[in-house]
């Protein structure tokens, strides 16, 4: 398919993969890391794969600007002003927005993607053709587009989007409710429905649309980045960004716009998707030596099953009389837990960083 020359790509690169401590730290978060054994860390897959749907010079990484040096040198094809550096972090609305005015300078036409940067896609095919209709009814319509994934578990980590059935064009549906991250309860109900998705956390929009829906639903933040115009894409940006980023409320694009909006749709979608959010996700996508999983280690298993093993280093591992546990072991920790308790290793590490005062985070 074609490249969208129109079209920019903006990769969200701002989290610290507290789930996947002990390999993912502070200073190296998960986005930087091949925690897949693919010779790529997930910032550099997610590059490639949007350099198959838009040129480079269109593909902007948001960041801590701690990051930047990082993003530059796994990345070394952008250059500076491609490289987006949050003073702090104050969540996805804040990059969303940033991004939108900044990007609006270049090309007040021009249409986003927003995407993470710690996704697994399998079918790449499929998921740029998806991308290309989204685009085209974003640039089309007034639209918030995201991309929608069948759920198969009641997981409290997502949002979920209901839909009307009938498509608006082929593929596009409109949004009826959009919920962020629900109880388990909710979850279970929106499960049993059978006629809610999994939002996958990336959107399409162009630029007026999503300038226009920060101007009705988030105000304050929009009016204060719109306080930077003519500072974009010049040597005074990070001066402006510094005090905008001080000034703005910390909030999720799911909680206040999404959810509010009255133009959101969807693209139920199936390409392989995982958001490699847990040692859980990233044991559901390794290769198994017989009845575990390991990355980087040589196995002897006795009487072992249902294991997630993780070496930062070559080893051998020697398990015996252990099933269902995550094994993850680096150069100054070692994490032993059960599988269930995948969601909580982000508590674990938090205990562990106020503990020891930040050696280990």
């Amino acid at each position: 398919m074609k490249i969208l020359k129109d079209t920019y790509v903006v990769i969200l690169a701002g989290g610290i993969g507290s789930r996947f401590w002990p390999v993912s730290r502070k200073s190296k978060p998960k986005q930087f890391i091949d925690i897949l054994g693919t010779g790529k860390t997930l910032i550099q897959e997610a590059y490639e794969r949007y350099i198959k749907i838009v040129p480079k010079e269109n593909i902007y990484i948001i960041a801590n600007e701690s990051y930047s040096e990082l993003v530059s040198k796994q990345l070394p094809e952008l250059n500076q002003n491609q490289i987006l550096g949050e003073p702090m972090g104050k969540n996805t609305a804040a990059c969303v927005a940033y991004a939108a005015y900044k990007i609006s300078e270049k090309d007040e036409n021009g249409v986003l993607i927003i995407a993470p940067s710690d996704h697994l896609i399998q079918d790449n095919s499929t998921f740029i053709y998806q991308v290309h209709t989204a685009q085209k009814y974003a640039r089309e319509n007034d639209a918030l587009v995201t991309l929608g994934l069948k759920p198969h578990r009641p997981d409290t980590g997502y949002g979920y989007i209901q839909y009307e059935e009938h498509e608006v064009v082929k593929g596009v549906n409109k949004v009826i409710t959009f919920t962020e991250k629900p109880p388990l309860e909710l979850a279970e109900k929106f499960l049993e429905s059978g006629d809610f998705l999994w939002n996958s956390g990336m959107f399409v929009w162009s630029t007026s649309s999503i300038l226009k829906a920060l101007n009705e639903h988030l105000p304050e933040l929009s009016l204060t980045f719109a306080e930077g115009r003519g500072a974009y894409n010049t040597n005074i940006e990070k001066k402006h960004i510094e005090r905008i980023y001080s000034e703005i409320p910390s909030i999720s694009i799911d909680n206040g716009l999404l959810e509010k909006a009255d133009n959101v749709y969807v693209l139920p979608s199936d390409f392989g998707w995982s958001d490699l959010g847990t040692w859980k996700s990233v044991q559901e996508e390794l290769a198994t030596d017989g009845d575990n999983t390991v990355l980087n280690v040589d196995l002897k298993a006795i009487n072992a099953s249902n294991n997630l093993i993780v070496s930062d280093k070559k080893k051998l591992v020697v398990v015996k009389d252990l099933d269902g546990y995550f094994v993850i072991d680096t150069d100054d920790a070692l994490l032993i837990c059960k599988v269930d308790q995948e969601q909580e290793v982000k508590k674990i590490a938090s205990d562990i960083t106020k503990k020891y005062r930040g050696k280990y985070s």
